[in-house]
């Protein structure tokens, strides 16, 4: 990583923290989550624990998707999206490193706070390892995704909800996988495939998304 993406990078870690930046917002709504489940659906630890895996992969996925929208949009506000499109830095690049930075101040606080939430719902304790392991693998693609979302949407007014409907149906298999990984922990299951897939998947996340999405910012910025 060059000097510019690392200045890049560490001013959108301080816009992050200074606005908020949906930093304390994800966590709050994932605790949240995590304490109304078991008062809507009961104190059964079996049925918790059966559905832990599915509830704590949701929760990450929705509170990610809080703050979407702030990846390109405070840029695009104030005119530092354009200076960024002919900077020295490819933008592909500058996608990268802002999908990066949402990651370390929601993706990975989020898989750093899963195993205690996974407690509220009683989830096995053989499982919490691999919570967190499919978190560190999943999360990411869930930033990419959302930063292409973003770009797609950068300039539309009012564009939040028509991002969540673009990303959610691309989030699916990282869900999907990502569940199943702690499902079969839980169970003591045989975890090579769910880990292969959600592996590749996030793999090819980072290698096409920040390309695609840069062609949409060039696209939304002509």
């Amino acid at each position: 990583m060059g000097p510019g993406m690392r200045a890049l990078l560490l001013r959108d870690l301080r816009l992050a923290v200074r606005s908020g930046g949906g930093f304390g917002l994800g966590l709050a709504f994932f605790l949240i989550l995590s304490v109304l489940v078991p008062l809507g659906v009961g104190a059964d630890g079996v049925v918790l624990g059966r559905i832990a895996p599915g509830i704590l992969w949701v929760g990450a996925l929705l509170a990610c998707l809080l703050s979407l929208d702030r990846i390109f949009a405070l840029d695009h506000e104030d005119g530092s999206l354009d200076l960024l499109a002919i900077s020295p830095v490819p933008l592909e690049g500058v996608v990268a490193v802002k999908a990066l930075a949402h990651w370390l101040v929601t993706g990975l606080p989020l898989t750093l706070m899963a195993p205690g939430l996974g407690v509220l719902l009683n989830l096995g304790p053989s499982a919490y390892g691999w919570l967190v392991v499919s978190l560190l693998l999943g999360t990411p693609t869930l930033s990419l995704v959302g930063a292409f979302g973003a770009a797609l949407t950068v300039g539309v007014r009012r564009g939040g909800l028509l991002l969540s409907l673009l990303v959610l149906p691309l989030y699916i298999p990282t869900l999907i996988f990502g569940a199943e990984v702690v499902r079969r922990g839980a169970e003591g299951m045989a975890l090579a495939t769910p880990l292969a897939l959600l592996a590749a998947i996030s793999l090819g996340a980072a290698a096409l998304l920040p390309f695609a999405s840069a062609a949409a910012l060039r696209v939304n910025l002509r």
